[in-house]
C-alpha cells in the first residue's frame, strides 16, 4: 500500500464466478483478471478475458479512493476492454457476468 503496486494477491483455476464471488474479501477491494467460459446461444465457445473491479461498500474511503485512482491506469496498461465493477460482492454470479458480457457477444 505504501508503494502503491498491484501485486498478485491470489490465483485460481478452474474457478465459477460463484465461487470467485465466494474469495472475495468483503471489506477490501480487489482488481481480478477473469477468464469465463462464455457458451454462445448459436454453440460457440468463447473465453473473454474480464477485468473486474470489487470495491464493496464496507470498505474504508481511503482504501477506496486508492483503488479507484489506480483502475484506470492498469485498465490502459493491460489493454483490457471488458471492464466491469461491483460494489456488493454477492451481486457477482455467473447470470450479473453473462448480462455484462451480453453487451459485447
Amino acid at each position: 500500500m505504501d508503494n502503491h503496486l498491484v501485486v498478485l494477491d491470489e490465483e485460481h483455476e478452474d474457478i465459477s464466478p460463484d465461487d470467485l464471488r465466494d474469495e472475495l474479501p468483503e471489506c477490501q477491494p480487489r482488481f481480478v483478471v477473469y477468464s469465463y467460459k462464455y457458451h454462445h446461444d448459436d454453440g460457440r465457445v468463447s473465453y473473454p478475458l474480464c477485468f473486474i473491479f470489487s470495491s464493496p461498500q464496507g470498505c474504508t474511503p481511503k482504501m477506496q479512493m486508492m483503488y479507484a485512482g489506480s483502475k484506470n491506469k492498469l485498465v490502459r496498461t493491460t489493454e483490457m476492454c471488458k471492464v466491469f465493477e461491483v460494489r456488493n460482492t454477492e451481486d457477482l454470479t455467473e447470470e450479473w457476468l453473462r448480462g455484462k458480457l451480453g453487451c459485447f457477444h
